[in-house]
């Protein structure tokens, strides 16, 4: 008698088994992937900051100057900022053509309906951090919305008033020594004393989402970061006294209402730090244990600090 062949399947706790077993090593294998994907992203970061840098040294190549950090135009925070000036530099022509009224007092600032036609409403892949999240639907909210970017320049160690001065003359203990971008005034490299390897020229910023005005680029006031807080800082930021526009939850970092000056710090996704680009176009990760000091003095540029090691 020919006994028919038996059929050997796995059973039920051995399907288990292997069940768990892949599950780990899907565990084991996120984080490694999560890792690489990061490093691209900061990659891609810095080489965005590369190219801003360059543009500012094309600017300055053009001009004799590096760009306003914002217009010398009332109001200053509505009438333009180094991010409209650099666009020709970044193959953005086209977009700088649709910018309307830069420079002009009174004239149609970031947010009237014709700019956010033409260039405000563009979000630009250049300034955008691939680790961070693109805020679509921020300020106006109006049904239309000036686009939102992830790189800043460098205001300074104070903070920023909004006056003609622009940067805050003292604020918490700090006197400011100079910026390579304010109102108007224009700096050349050459009097940036402090040496353009050891003054801030481009961070980053983390985009607020909702309606926080963090990310904001092409309002004046937020185009830049300030030195008073160290990267990633644990303290607020200080902007607009309207909670829909200074959104301390999360995800967005903290935010506080400002009693007088806007105070917007350098800020990333990444782990650890920001990217930075100094005034002579190289890039840097700057760590968030940076001592306070050391951060500061590289935010000057006519200090006469030296910075230490960073």
């Amino acid at each position: 008698m020919v006994c028919p062949h038996s059929r050997k399947g796995f059973t039920l706790i051995e399907l288990l088994v292997v069940i768990a077993i892949i599950a780990i090593l899907i565990g084991l294998l996120l984080p490694a992937v999560q890792k690489v994907r990061e490093a691209a992203s900061r990659l891609k970061c810095s080489n965005n900051l590369k190219q801003i840098g360059l543009a500012m040294h094309g600017y300055h190549d053009t001009t004799g100057t590096l760009p306003p950090g914002v217009a010398d135009a009332t109001p200053y925070w509505g009438q333009g900022n180094w991010q409209v000036s650099i666009l020709p530099h970044i193959e953005q022509a086209a977009v700088r053509n649709v910018y309307f009224d830069y420079g002009v007092p009174n004239g149609r600032n970031y947010y009237h309906n014709d700019n956010l036609n033409g260039a405000t409403g563009k979000q630009l892949a250049l300034l955008l951090c691939p680790s961070d999240t693109p805020n679509t639907a921020g300020w106006p909210a109006n049904g239309k919305s000036a686009s939102y970017h992830n790189y800043v320049a460098n205001f300074g160690n104070t903070a920023i008033d909004e006056s003609a001065n622009w940067q805050a003359a003292t604020y918490n203990g700090l006197t400011f020594l100079g910026a390579p971008f304010t109102r108007g005034r224009p700096k050349a490299l050459n009097l940036i004393t402090d040496g353009t390897s050891s003054t801030l020229m481009v961070s980053e910023l983390i985009q607020g989402q909702r309606h926080d005005l963090r990310g904001c680029t092409w309002w004046g006031s937020g185009s830049g970061f300030v030195a008073s807080l160290k990267p990633n800082d644990t303290a607020p930021d200080l902007s607009w006294s309207d909670s829909s526009w200074c959104d301390p939850n999360p995800p967005n970092p903290p935010c506080a209402f400002r009693s007088s000056a806007y105070v917007f710090g350098a800020r990333s996704r990444h782990t650890g730090g920001v990217n930075v680009v100094l005034c002579d176009g190289s890039v840097r990760f700057i760590p968030n244990a940076i001592q306070p000091a050391t951060w500061q003095a590289l935010s000057t540029s006519q200090g006469g600090e030296i910075a230490g090691d960073y």
